[in-house]
């Protein structure tokens, strides 16, 4: 059984489970940061609806940062605040951007997915419950990137800014 540094009172909450989350709670505080370089890469590099993509979804990252962040905290549990290690700052390409996008996006779904795999193993439904909102967002998450990189696939063999721009206008935004 895990140690229970991180409980501060009587809690249903596993101790393993709140370690984990506190765990992802870096881990989303750390998507906003790397979406915010890809939103400066993708302003600074004539992107205007890429890096639109990526200011929201750093924006977004940070709201699932304090729904877990606050999720542990109203329930008995503690939540540490995030430090964020170096973050990505250039890319060789559009297409790069989102590529790596997806690859983040894979690796923060796995994450989910084994919390929520321990919650279910300890018997914390609570956690499970919760988690279950965040399962379905980061498989809408990979259907969109997927939808994006698509784009690039069908214009394969064609690197040139009329082609490019034509794929970053047709970004799409949630909320614009």
């Amino acid at each position: 059984m895990a140690k229970q540094k991180y409980t501060r009172l009587q809690t249903s909450l596993h101790p393993e489970i709140i370690d984990l989350l506190n765990q992802q709670v870096s881990k989303e505080a750390e998507a906003s940061s790397i979406y915010l370089a890809m939103a400066s890469w993708c302003e600074v590099n004539g992107f205007p609806r890429s890096a639109e993509f990526f200011y929201c979804h750093a924006v977004e990252e940070r709201d699932h940062m304090m729904k877990i962040f606050r999720f542990l905290n109203e329930n008995g549990a503690r939540a540490f605040a995030p430090e964020v290690g170096k973050v990505q700052q250039d890319f060789k390409s559009l297409r790069e951007v989102y590529e790596k996008t997806l690859e983040h996006e894979i690796e923060v779904t796995k994450s989910i997915f084994s919390i929520f795999q321990k919650a279910r193993q300890e018997a914390d439904y609570a956690s499970e419950n919760f988690l279950q909102w965040f399962v379905e967002e980061q498989l809408e998450e990979e259907r969109l990137v997927h939808g994006i990189l698509d784009m690039f696939q069908f214009m394969e063999g064609k690197d040139n800014p009329l082609a490019l721009k034509l794929i970053d206008e047709r970004i799409p935004l949630e909320d614009a």
